[in-house]
């Protein structure tokens, strides 16, 4: 009876609003999630690259290791119970896990680590590039990853620790999947990747029961994952692109929950029947300055800037709800971020920053900045606070590809964007932030320093190589911590704020888990009263 009603609503949920709305409640072991899903391009782990898909194959797979629903900021066991790490050969060898098996049925092996390994480097799609790093290629990967009993050792060739390496492992294109079914569904040396973007062959905590682009996503519970089974029977996640018609549907009580409100939206729910939860986003917000801009190369000008954003007016105001003050380049919510944040909106000390270093204003210079929301309201809130100190923005409104066209031909003056991590590894965005060892125009990198020609320090180059490689965690974890505050207190980018992200969902809703991507939403600890 329950399988029945759940079909029913599945069925129901793919009808027009009016019909929707006449659903009675949601049954109590299934999860019904209104949100917007028509970012997804591919489903299969190794080629998914866009947020909707990476909230996929993070319920759906396993990694050797991985951050879990329990705390995502721990790196926990996965399909491997234990490791063990040669910081000199460059190798880490995994023990699999007993008993863990596919939603096929078939066990999980080593072997298939392997293969899930090899098959996303030789197909190099999208997210390939996180594994190659390790210094793996098409000719070299069967040398590089190899199996033993029930063990996998993984080598790795650069100047880096096995912390980053673990880090990488526990990304999306490291996820496992089953060979066995994969190649059962081979078409002209695909290595399944057209069946896997329709289909699945994980081992994690649900299975893909129901897929069909830009319509419906239906998750169904396995009953033999290694962790135990989620408390929750299904989720169907129903693309509703209307965060009108999203919250029409929570409202109403056919949805448990609606992903995609604005503000406004969220502010205007009453009554006991729903509640809002808010969780920490990896993007990190930040006002940028060029150094090609001779006006704009002064200490003295990028310590004042510190004091002219009014951030707690901004996040009290028109971004409540939607980002909180952050001031280091690695978010919250991640090991080893940096929470402190020492500057407040001071015009006054603004203007003595910029006296005392005989500073002549005013400065005149153009802000570049994407012409949506909250993105031009911040800009104009920069706009009035810092004619305070006599540096005058004038607002450059554009599409947020003409922004960032700009910003990587370096022909902009102040830019107005943000930054997200590739992966749970500092260095992922140390190097951005904090790296620029060849600030050559012919030199191009995808590293916010070279866009704004700040040609780093050497010292700070070398701290951030040393970190990269160092083995002792704690170690490593101190000298992130020295490079964000290094940054934060002196360099051409102001890092201003974290974006949150708000979830209406029903009372009776506990348990949902939404990290720092989407790569840590979680469902398996869901539970409906």
């Amino acid at each position: 009876m329950k399988l029945m009603r759940a079909a029913l609503l599945a069925s129901g949920l793919a009808l027009p609003l009016g019909t929707a709305a006449t659903l009675a409640a949601t049954p109590a072991d299934v999860l019904v999630v209104a949100q917007n899903i028509d970012d997804i391009v591919a489903i299969d782990p190794a080629q998914a690259y866009e947020f909707t898909s990476g909230e996929l194959v993070t319920n759906v797979y396993d990694r050797l290791v991985q951050y879990d629903a329990e705390d995502t900021t721990v790196l926990a066991p996965g399909l491997a119970s234990e490791w063990t790490v040669d910081d000199d050969a460059k190798a880490i060898t995994f023990t699999i896990r007993d008993g863990a098996t596919f939603h096929s049925g078939n066990p999980v092996r080593p072997e298939d680590v392997v293969f899930s390994f090899k098959r996303v480097v030789t197909l190099n799609l999208t997210p390939a590039f996180i594994l190659t790093q390790l210094g793996w290629t098409p000719e070299n990967i069967e040398e590089m990853v190899t199996a033993q009993g029930n063990t996998v050792t993984v080598r790795y060739d650069g100047d880096f620790s096995s912390a980053f390496v673990l880090n990488v492992l526990a990304a999306r294109p490291a996820s496992v999947v089953d060979e066995l079914t994969v190649m059962e569904h081979e078409e002209n040396g695909d290595m399944g990747n057209a069946w896997l973007n329709a289909n699945s062959a994980g081992s994690g905590a649900f299975n893909l029961a129901d897929y069909r682009p830009g319509e419906i996503i239906r998750l169904t519970a396995n009953p033999n994952y290694f962790k135990g089974a989620p408390a929750i029977g299904s989720v169907i996640i129903r693309h509703v692109a209307e965060a009108a018609t999203q919250q029409l549907l929570l409202t109403s009580g056919d949805v448990d929950m609606a992903k995609n409100l604005t503000p406004d939206q969220i502010a205007g729910l009453t009554g006991d029947a729903v509640k809002v939860e808010v969780f920490p986003q990896a993007a990190v917000h930040f006002l940028s300055f060029n150094q090609k801009t001779e006006s704009l190369t002064p200490e003295a000008v990028w310590e004042a800037a510190r004091y002219l954003v009014d951030y707690e007016g901004m996040t009290q105001s028109f971004l409540a709800g939607q980002m909180d003050i952050h001031q280091a380049f690695w978010p919250e919510g991640f090991p080893g971020a940096l929470t402190d944040t020492p500057f407040t909106y001071d015009p006054d000390r603004a203007r003595q920053i910029l006296e005392e270093a005989g500073i002549e204003t005013p400065i005149n210079v153009t802000l570049d900045v994407i012409n949506s929301t909250p993105f031009t309201d911040m800009a104009q809130s920069l706009q009035a606070t810092f004619a305070e100190a006599g540096i005058n923005f004038e607002i450059i409104p554009g599409t947020g590809a003409q922004v960032i066209t700009k910003y990587r031909e370096r022909t902009h003056q102040a830019m107005l964007l943000y930054w997200g991590p590739d992966f749970m590894d500092p260095h992922s965005n140390a190097k951005a932030f904090a790296y620029n060892s060849d600030n050559s125009d012919d030199n191009y990198q995808a590293t916010t320093t070279w866009r704004n020609a700040w040609a780093v320090p050497a010292e700070m180059n070398e701290e951030t190589m040393a970190a990269l490689a160092e083995a002792d965690p704690a170690a490593r974890e101190a000298i992130y911590l020295d490079l964000q505050k290094k940054v934060q207190e002196s360099s051409p980018i102001v890092i201003m704020f974290q974006a949150a992200y708000q979830v209406a969902m029903g009372a009776n809703v506990d348990g949902y888990v939404n990290g720092a991507t989407s790569d840590f939403v979680f469902y398996r600890l869901v539970t409906k009263e």
